[in-house]
């Protein structure tokens, strides 16, 4: 009888990186934690707050600035953090300590916003929240805005970035605010430019990346392809228009406007070819997109160590093209 009990136990059929287990009965259960120990390093050059934009769905983000500015204004940098739509947070240490550096090193405000997560909330709940955080922006700028942020942000330079599932928002919401109804519901908020970092889009055929990306990759096919079928609409395929923005059914891109649009790839990332594509395939219908390649580097590099020289290199180039109001080098 106890054997029968224990056969009938719900068991673990899905698991992403030690965080998120989801069990045969279908209930879900997440640690708070990432499954790997990273100091945050704060040197107290950046002060941060935390701050709610959805209150009916407890979303929150953090906001950081440097803390001597010499009075001036400072661009506004978006970041959505990674995780394949299914894990991650911007309270997580390595979310934290690329926050830090990105202010200190672009001299900017950095709002990094969380968003529901699958597969409690299917995909396109990420993207709302993603816009909803936007449009939180919008508030802070007119009366009644938070002061801590008003002194120090330039509402007319922001720039929406995010990395893998984070620069898959940051293409929707670049298509969502390229029109011109998108831009009047930014009002008076200005986005100059967008910045995708190994962003995560998906397909059905392989690319050769991903046909090639070993099994010890920090972002293997197996992992891959387990985010999208537990982040997708039930029955969808990775070529469903959230994963895959030149897939069938997707929205024609022609008429969209898009922001200067700076897309960062890996050497050795299983997502480099979609995103070497993607460039290629909006450059080509006349979008201002380049792309800036990291021989060597595999998936995240920037967050698993924010101070190594690639990094650092990636730094320089993000503030290139933030300095420069979106043009690039």
């Amino acid at each position: 009888m106890a054997s029968e009990a224990a056969s009938d136990a719900p068991r673990v059929v899905d698991e992403c990186r030690g965080v998120l287990f989801v069990y045969s009965d279908g209930s879900v259960v997440r640690r708070a934690q990432p499954g790997f120990s990273t100091p945050v390093r704060d040197d107290g050059s950046v002060e941060w707050k935390d701050a709610t934009f959805d209150e009916a769905n407890g979303l929150g983000l953090r906001l950081y600035r440097p803390r001597e500015r010499g009075g001036r204004k400072l661009p506004v940098f978006f970041y959505y953090h990674g995780g394949g739509f299914c894990i991650g947070s911007r309270a997580w240490p390595n979310c934290q300590n690329y926050c830090l550096r990105l202010a200190a090193d672009l001299g900017a405000v950095v709002v990094a916003p969380d968003y529901r997560l699958a597969p409690e909330h299917r995909l396109p709940a990420a993207i709302e929240d993603g816009a909803a955080a936007v449009l939180w922006l919008t508030a802070q700028a007119g009366d009644g805005g938070d002061p801590w942020l008003a002194e120090a942000a330039d509402f007319g330079r922001v720039f929406i970035s995010g990395d893998s599932a984070g620069g898959n928002i940051a293409h929707h919401l670049a298509v969502r605010f390229g029109s011109a109804a998108g831009r009047a519901e930014l009002a008076p908020v200005t986005v100059r430019g967008y910045v995708q970092l190994m962003p995560f889009f998906g397909g059905v055929a392989r690319t050769r990346s991903e046909a090639e990306c070993p099994d010890d990759a920090f972002l293997n096919r197996p992992l891959n392809d387990r985010y999208w079928r537990l982040s997708l609409p039930e029955g969808a395929t990775a070529d469903h228009p959230v994963a895959n923005p030149f897939g069938p059914g997707a929205p024609a891109l022609d008429a969209v406007e898009f922001a200067p649009t700076l897309v960062v790839v890996g050497g050795r990332d299983i997502l480099r070819d979609r995103a070497v594509g993607y460039a290629a395939r909006l450059k080509a219908k006349g979008k201002p997109v380049e792309v800036r390649e990291f021989e060597g580097q595999q998936h995240g590099f920037f967050t698993i160590d924010p101070w190594s020289a690639a990094s650092a290199e990636l730094m320089r180039a993000i503030k290139r093209f933030v300095d420069s109001d979106g043009r690039f080098d």
